[in-house]
């Protein structure tokens, strides 16, 4: 494959990951890894590298439009971002230490995790309980709704800061957002609604991202000619899933986005434990 076919193609990539990433929150680099490292043979550390650069990119386009529409929790947030970022240094410092091999099967299982979540999304809830701690950082907020704003409570801080440092440590090791973990922790432990935890990661996996980036940077994991047709691939498609997640039902492309990345998640697992990487 000549150079263009093959920026082409990569450009390609990364509007699906935009796209696919925003409307989510999982962030972008669960399918630009993989892609990247199963179908175009890409060192993993390098697609890794890319996909850290993109998440930035998809946090950026996404986020603004769901922080001016409202339905990004910033304080919790800026909060939470406090564990991933620690988290996300500490992954990345540990990358060199780790196989290739080793690191598909982590990413892999990773994939089949983030499927798990696709396919069984909790329902929105409004939660008006009373809570000490986040009313005191007054993090309890509203987002906007067909039949109008609606009211919620964010619950247990604490069990949601451990579980963000968990995310930022993977997201440093794996070269990822980790959003699926942080969806987990603001969803179903600080009971947060469902799109305003997808948000709130859109938010916050770009700040996870730029946290560990720097080291993949000293250690030459970021190509130029691989990144930046995965960036402007990545912008529009953040756009325009920022654009689907407000105006559409997602049901039917959780599905399919689930499927893709099972089977994705499959192909890293057995390239893992054959040592193929």
């Amino acid at each position: 494959m000549d150079t263009l076919h093959f920026t082409f193609f990569i450009w390609l990539v990364g509007i699906a990951g935009g796209l696919l990433g925003a409307m989510t929150g999982l962030g972008g680099g669960v399918i630009i890894i993989p892609v990247l490292t199963l179908l175009f043979g890409v060192d993993i550390r390098y697609a890794m590298g890319a996909s850290l650069i993109s998440v930035i990119a998809t946090s950026s386009g996404a986020a603004s439009v769901f922080v001016r529409e409202g339905f990004s929790n910033i304080r919790a947030g800026m909060f939470l971002e406090m564990a991933t970022t620690a988290g996300a240094i500490i992954g990345a410092l540990l990358t060199a230490m780790f196989a290739p091999a080793l690191i598909a099967v982590i990413f892999g299982l990773i994939l089949l995790f983030s499927a798990y979540l696709s396919l069984n999304p909790p329902a929105d809830r409004v939660d008006r309980l009373p809570d000490s701690f986040t009313a005191r950082f007054r993090m309890n907020g509203s987002y906007p709704t067909a039949e109008g704003k609606k009211e919620y409570s964010v619950h247990n801080v604490t069990g949601g800061f451990s579980l963000m440092f968990a995310a930022g440590a993977l997201s440093g090791l794996l070269g990822i957002g980790s959003g699926a973990m942080k969806v987990l922790a603001m969803d179903r432990v600080m009971r947060m609604p469902f799109k305003v935890s997808t948000t709130t990661s859109n938010f916050m996996i770009g700040v996870t991202a730029a946290a560990s980036a720097g080291i993949y940077i000293a250690r030459g994991y970021i190509e130029p000619p691989l990144v930046m047709p995965v960036i402007l691939g990545v912008l529009p498609g953040s756009m325009l899933g920022a654009f689907i997640l407000r105006k559409a039902p997602s049901k039917k492309l959780r599905m399919v986005f689930a499927f893709a990345i099972l089977a994705l998640g499959l192909e890293m697992l057995y390239k893992g434990f054959t040592g193929r990487f």
